[in-house]
């Protein structure tokens, strides 16, 4: 004897619609995760070559800027800043010059006793 749909409960056709349901559910929401993961990828993947481009302007800004400093730092440029400034500098006569020494290392007597008290000839070998 077959069943037929109008004697089945109705608890039956409801599991069947929740189940349905759900997986529709999850299809969409993995179809709208999909979209939204590669949205992501394609927003980072901007942002990434915006800072690269930023990166490279830096460093030629720095490079421009260390060429420059060099520059500022040579002996003509000085003097030509001293002469617009009318700072009245000039360079300082050998008279001007202090030559200090450097003062000698003073060793403990036993290190010097060492390194002048060497043997020589066949002890030297041991």
């Amino acid at each position: 004897m077959a069943k037929n749909r109008k004697n089945q409960s109705a608890a039956v056709r409801f599991g069947d619609l929740i189940k349905t349901v759900l997986l529709c559910a999850m299809i969409g929401g993995a179809g709208v995760g999909f979209v939204w993961q590669k949205g992501k990828i394609g927003e980072l993947g901007r942002q990434i070559s915006q800072r690269e481009k930023r990166l490279v302007e830096l460093s030629q800004q720095n490079e421009k800027m260390r060429k420059q400093l060099g520059l500022m730092r040579s002996p003509q440029f000085l003097e030509m800043r001293v002469k617009e400034l009318n700072l009245g500098l000039v360079q300082p006569s050998s008279a001007q010059f202090w030559r200090v020494r450097e003062p000698l290392l003073e060793l403990p007597a036993s290190t010097v006793d060492r390194l002048s008290a060497r043997p020589v000839g066949p002890q030297a070998l041991r």
